[in-house]
């Protein structure tokens, strides 16, 4: 009777309930039946209204057995729920996920890691299947905790410890697949999501043995792949990092930076460039400046806890390190003010580290460097225009050297230069004037005269990397005269460099003979400035510019005698480098006449004076009073010398035949006006009769009413100087008046503008000169006759009035700006 009522009862139980208890088998150890379970498929397939009943009839099953500790039942349920899920239309999996998502939550709060184990699996198949309608309601928060909290398991067995850190990858993978595809279900973005799954995520990827950073890694399933935690760890983060847009960014990176400091990791910084190096690989290619930005932004936040000040400065060092080795990633997708906005935050860090170790010496060299070598990666991989603009944006941030410059001023300046040269060894010249635009260039000029000698040869080593374009800065580091071993590269000046030079050449010359002039130069100093002249003379190879170049050298062998500041070592230094240079310039023009002159002069010095020749000496004490350079005016080079060697070769030297504009010569010292031109020109024999010997006589007898005049003495004086004018100048006076006209038209042809103001600046105030005038015309009359008094004037007054006409006097000097 009982049995049959039992029979009945289960008679009337919904189908749905008879068809879940029909897929359990009588043992577990059975497995799931899969005839019936194949009519429970069909029964939800073609009534999906049940499905959710199903599903919650499975979870309280499920549960009941995870009480009474029967987990085969519970494996049976759980697989069937995943068949269930796999069979459902996405349209109506919604009615089944929340009974699923129960399950898998249940199963994960067991102590069980087998449970835990087939709930992630679970969790993960229902990642992968795409749903057209979210769930707005569906929340994650307790996979995220749970899953993260796996991935830190410390079981005592090795074994089950990567088996259930793995899941707990695996399912943080699922929850990103699933959440970051959609905006509208729950952000996974947020701080309180992301605080743990990236932390997760480190946490397993920094206990791999080995750090191999690989651009990009394959997703698929590969020997030993999903066996290993720190691998997948490495992989989910790379999809975190592709997945996330710009605005997401940061919500990844600043987990990442607060787990480093915590856990002290950037010292080594080993696996922090491992990190990072994989985030770049990984994000967006757009969005990796900000990366670099947020890292720079991070390097002076404190290391947390009570740490030293060095211990400090080595975490900036190692995170600067960091940022050297990822900086070069972002530069290729970097333009236009990220590129700036890079070089600026980096130049202020070094700023700030300057003003530190100004204070008191410590471990901020290493930070330093590591910041320039930031600087110079960035550069290395930005087109060359780009790196000009680097350049020129440096330069600007250099401190000027005017007024009293502080210890912070000369540390900064030398940091900044050391960029300037870390990012020119990146550049490739082409072209002299796009290697050294106008602004750039007086820019560099400006610093040549700066305090600290280490800073001056710091530029000179600038201007070596910009120059060189042959490669013939390395064998021209030292002065030498014995050039033909050195197997130099020497090609034909283009047209474009030829004009560069002829706009600048004066201003570069200038200034590399003003920093010959220091009081403060030491060997060092003057070998840079050689290279920088040599390969001068080696890129701008021409007959066009070889005045200029043996101009220069003849007025840095004027400046070793002349120049009082100078001392005996400097003085031999000069003459030495004088040589070299002399010795330079016929072998890359290939002059054999000129070369033969200078080879003789060479040999003459070794001979006699061994102390002007290469190599140069920090010290020429053991020099006795009679072999000092300015009593051996016979080594010198001559300048009518290298005038006819020109000559011989058929190369115009009438430029060399003019005094030097680099020395302070008379020829730019003196003001060319348009009156004394043409009274120079125009009126040059005439203006000899004043120059006679008896010219006072001449003058006394004609302004003074008192005096007899002798008409005799006036004719013979009178016939001398008609002779002369009627002879016209001598040869000397030509050739002196030749010189003079070329000298002055090579001057305003080639001096810059600021210099032809500075020589020809009016002696007097334009003010002054015009009262002073007025007062002369008021005072005199402008006719000869004007003056004289009407009636009876006494004859001393006729005569005192009887001045000069007005039409003698010079006007006031004109100049036109």
């Amino acid at each position: 009777m009982a049995q049959g009522c039992c029979g009945c009862c289960s008679a009337l139980r919904p189908r749905y309930k008879r068809l879940v208890d029909n897929i359990f088998p009588a043992s577990p150890q059975d497995g799931l039946v899969k005839s019936n379970m194949e009519k429970l498929t069909f029964y939800s397939l073609s009534s999906p209204e049940k499905l959710d009943r199903i599903g919650e009839y499975l979870f309280q099953k499920a549960s009941r057995d995870i009480y009474r500790r029967r987990h085969g039942f519970v494996i049976i349920a759980m697989e069937a729920m995943d068949q269930l899920l796999l069979a459902c239309h996405s349209q109506t999996l919604n009615l089944f996920v929340e009974s699923f998502l129960k399950m898998v939550q249940k199963l994960l709060e067991s102590t069980d890691p087998q449970l835990q184990i087939l709930a992630t699996q679970s969790f993960v198949r229902f990642a992968n299947i795409e749903e057209d309608t979210p769930s707005y309601h569906r929340r994650y928060d307790f996979f995220v905790s749970k899953f993260s909290a796996m991935c830190h398991s410390n079981h005592s067995d090795k074994s089950t410890r990567d088996n259930i850190r793995l899941a707990g990858i695996q399912g943080l993978q699922g929850v990103i697949r699933k959440t970051v595809s959609d905006d509208l279900v729950e952000n996974i973005w947020e701080a309180q999501h992301m605080d743990k799954i990236v932390p997760s995520l480190l946490y397993n990827m920094q206990t791999a043995e080995k750090y191999e950073t690989v651009s990009c890694m394959e997703t698929d399933t590969r020997d030993g792949f999903e066996e290993d935690p720190p691998r997948l760890a490495e992989a989910c983060l790379r999809e975190l990092v592709g997945r996330a847009a710009f605005g997401h960014i940061r919500s990844v990176l600043r987990p990442v930076l607060t787990h480093f400091d915590r856990h002290e990791l950037w010292v080594p910084n080993d696996f922090a460039v491992h990190t990072f190096k994989i985030i770049m690989f990984s994000i967006q290619a757009q969005y990796s400046y900000s990366v670099v930005e947020a890292l720079m932004q991070h390097l002076d936040v404190g290391a947390p806890g009570n740490v030293d000040a060095r211990a400090r400065t080595r975490v900036r060092a190692a995170r600067a390190a960091v940022l050297s080795n990822i900086v070069a990633i972002a530069a290729g997708d970097s333009v236009g003010p990220s590129v700036l906005e890079i070089i600026n935050n980096l130049l202020t860090n070094l700023r700030a580290s300057v003003a530190r170790d100004s204070e008191k010496e410590s471990d901020e060299r290493l930070y330093q460097e590591a910041l320039i070598n930031a600087l110079g990666e960035f550069a290395d991989h930005l087109p060359d225009f780009q790196k000009i603009d680097i350049m020129m944006f440096i330069v600007s941030k250099i401190p000027s050297q005017r007024g009293k410059s502080t210890k912070a001023d000369a540390m900064l300046q030398s940091i900044l230069l050391k960029s300037l040269l870390k990012v020119g060894t990146t550049y490739k010249t082409t072209e002299l004037s796009k290697a050294f635009p106008a602004a750039f260039l007086d820019a560099l000029l400006r610093l040549s005269s700066a305090g600290e000698p280490a800073t001056r040869a710091l530029l000179q080593r600038i201007l070596h990397t910009l120059l060189d374009r042959r490669g013939n800065a390395t064998v021209l580091v030292t002065p030498t005269v014995e050039y033909a071993e050195l197997g130099l590269i020497v090609e034909k000046c283009s047209r474009p460099d030829l004009i560069f030079i002829s706009k600048h050449g004066y201003a570069i010359f200038s200034s590399l003979y003003d920093g010959l002039q220091l009081e403060s130069n030491v060997a060092e100093n003057v070998s840079a400035i050689y290279t920088t002249l040599a390969l001068l003379c080696v890129e701008l190879s021409s007959e066009e510019t070889v005045c200029d170049m043996l101009q220069l050298i003849l007025s840095i062998q004027h400046s070793a005698i002349s120049n009082p500041v100078l001392s005996t070592a400097q003085q031999c230094q000069l003459h030495a480098i004088t040589a070299a240079l002399a010795a330079l310039v016929p072998h890359v023009l290939l002059l054999p006449r000129l070369q033969e002159y200078i080879n003789q002069i060479i040999e003459a010095r070794r001979e006699e004076a061994p102390h002007m020749l290469p190599p140069l000496q920090e010290s020429y004490e053991h020099l006795s009073p009679s072999k000092m350079p300015n009593k051996m005016p016979y080594l010198m080079i001559d300048q009518m010398a290298l005038g006819d060697c020109l000559k011989a070769h058929g190369i115009e030297a009438s430029r060399l035949q003019s005094a030097s504009p680099y020395s302070g010569g008379a020829n730019l010292a003196h003001r060319h006006s348009w009156v004394e031109a043409g009274a120079a020109q125009g009126r040059d024999s005439l203006a000899d009769i004043s120059a006679g010997p008896n010219a006072e006589l001449v003058d006394s007898a004609n302004s003074s009413p008192g005096v007899q005049r002798h008409p005799l003495q006036l004719e013979n004086v009178s016939l001398e100087a008609l002779r002369r004018a009627a002879s016209g100048p001598s040869e000397a006076e030509k050739r002196e008046a030749e010189r003079r006209k070329v000298t002055l038209n090579n001057a305003f042809r080639t001096a810059p503008f600021d210099h032809l103001l500075h020589l020809t600046q009016p002696k007097y105030e334009i003010k002054d000169k015009l009262e002073e005038i007025f007062n002369s015309l008021s005072e005199e009359p402008l006719l000869a006759g004007a003056g004289v008094l009407a009636g009876g004037g006494s004859p001393g007054a006729k005569c005192h009035s009887q001045q000069l006409p007005a039409y003698t006097k010079y006007f006031p000097e004109l100049f036109l700006y």
